[in-house]
């Protein structure tokens, strides 16, 4: 006779990609979670993202990869181009289902999102609901939000980004304690600035590379050219309001980089054009491996505990990650004891650990090759 589940309460704050799949795996392990999102609605921001064989299994085993499938094109090469567009390399990604056993596939992120999102039950998941504050209880955390309400559960996972409320919160218990490593207390390195969106449906005639049943990615290298700007100014200022950017932010980078001609003819301001104001989002592009990635009964996954720059979608993929050796880590929980769930986190982390600080140094080399001379302004 096995032993009975315990029954563990999870909330889960951020509903995010991360946030969303530890929902979903959850939901599917009959564990009680409840997402709170500090977002009134969903914003379909965010533009190309790809995933292969480091995340698909999962999406199969959910019963997913047929609607995966059905958003993406597979990517056969990826085309390397100069300042002055001219082409200088190209990767090919073709035989990657004979090596790997999935295909490299790519798509637009908010696509990915909603199917996520449409597998979470309706009553699981709270709109404007942003935490402020975290009190401990005789039988758990509550979480208390802006609005007046709070929430008690066994469980607190901060999946809301790199901003996140839930991080500020435990680091500031700990930094009273005295217990928070000096690295953490740090600011995030941001070298980059990036302007993200997704275009209203093209003309095929205008670009005939739309008629083809593969997607054709092409990557600009600005060697001497502002392609990359930095302000750590207005980072400074961001973090401190921990909000998202609004479309007036976008202004200054659109008009700088109006003119800039496209591999695939025409400008970029004509793609930008093409493109709702509402779908354009400018992004920091900042990376810090953290050291801190639990605390008590509070766990963080994502860019919570590990911000990289993001190429093509990976800390998406990392926070997917995360999520699934989380899941199983919960779902191995014999009882809510704090010690049980100190081991439990602790295992999570040494199998996530090294994967995240491997990929954030990939990502940190793969913007130094592909950004060319980056111009810093300060």
């Amino acid at each position: 006779m096995m032993a009975p589940r315990p029954h563990i309460r999870v909330i889960i704050v951020g509903a995010g990609i991360g946030g969303l799949m530890l929902g979903i795996l959850l939901q599917r392990m009959g564990v009680t979670y409840q997402i709170f999102e500090r977002a009134p609605k969903v914003k379909p921001l965010g533009a190309l993202m790809s995933i292969n064989s480091n995340i698909l299994p999962v999406f199969e085993q959910l019963g997913l990869l047929e609607r995966v499938e059905a958003i993406s094109l597979l990517i056969y090469y990826t085309t390397l181009f100069n300042g002055k567009l001219e082409k200088i390399a190209e990767v090919n990604t073709k035989d990657h289902r004979e090596r790997a056993g999935y295909d490299f596939l790519v798509f637009s992120r908010p696509e990915l999102y909603d199917i996520l999102l449409s597998e979470i039950p309706s009553g699981r998941i709270s709109f404007n609901k942003r935490v402020l504050s975290m009190t401990k209880t005789i039988n758990g955390t509550e979480i208390n939000c802006s609005d007046n309400s709070s929430y008690e559960a066994d469980i607190i996972v901060g999946a809301d980004g790199a901003y996140s409320s839930i991080r500020q919160n435990i680091y500031r218990k700990m930094s009273e304690l005295g217990t928070l490593p000096a690295s953490d207390s740090k600011d995030m390195a941001m070298p980059y600035v990036c302007m993200v969106g997704t275009t209203t449906p093209r003309d095929p005639e205008r670009y005939p590379e739309l008629k083809d049943s593969y997607t054709h990615i092409h990557h600009v290298i600005g060697d001497s050219t502002p392609y990359s700007i930095a302000d750590q100014d207005e980072a400074r200022e961001q973090r401190f309001r921990n909000s998202e950017w609004g479309p007036e932010a976008n202004e200054e980078l659109i008009e700088a980089v109006h003119a800039f001609p496209v591999t695939f003819g025409g400008t970029l301001g004509e793609i930008i054009n093409a493109t709702p104001k509402d779908r354009i989002s400018k992004v920091m592009l900042e990376e810090k491996l953290f050291d801190t990635w639990y605390h008590e009964n509070i766990v963080l996954i994502g860019d919570a505990c590990h911000k990289m720059l993001p190429t093509s979608g990976q800390g998406a993929i990392n926070a997917m990650q995360d999520a699934v050796i989380l899941a199983n880590c919960i779902y191995d929980l014999e009882d809510v004891r704090p010690e049980s769930l100190s081991a439990a986190f602790k295992s999570y982390k040494q199998q996530r650990h090294s994967e995240a600080k491997k990929q954030i140094t990939n990502s940190k080399v793969n913007a130094k090759i592909s950004s060319g001379q980056s111009h810093f302004k300060t």
